[in-house]
């Protein structure tokens, strides 16, 4: 079954850093870009970053120059280090794959993790 964990949230002062650890499981996901997402309550979920199955990287302009997406692709692990945090970027962060409606993963969504920033 296909599984996503999400740890390494928190609460930081504007400016301040967090890094966001991701296992996934269950499947090889090498056809398929791992992702982080982020949602507001009230919004929709949006997609923050990209690490592809061709071993580049896409970010939302929002974060570009401040978060640093990387990939372990032997061992199904995708990172999120968030520097420079603004208080916009508070929101819980998920993983998944990069498109879950088309790749058939939108009912595979974890519990994700609450990164707060606040002064």
């Amino acid at each position: 079954q296909v599984q996503f964990v999400e740890s390494g949230g928190g609460f930081v002062q504007p400016g301040g850093s967090l890094n966001l650890s991701c296992v996934a499981s269950g499947s090889s996901f090498s056809l398929y870009g791992l992702a982080w997402h982020r949602q507001v309550p009230g919004k929709q979920r949006e997609l923050v970053a990209v690490a592809t199955n061709r071993h580049t990287t896409e970010y939302a302009d929002s974060v570009k120059g401040r978060f640093t997406i990387s990939r372990d692709y032997a061992k199904n692990t995708v990172d999120l280090q968030m520097t420079n945090l603004k208080p916009e970027d508070t929101a819980v962060y998920y993983c998944n794959v990069d498109d879950p409606p088309r790749w058939g993963a939108d009912g595979y969504w974890g519990q994700g993790t609450q990164v707060t920033v606040s002064a």
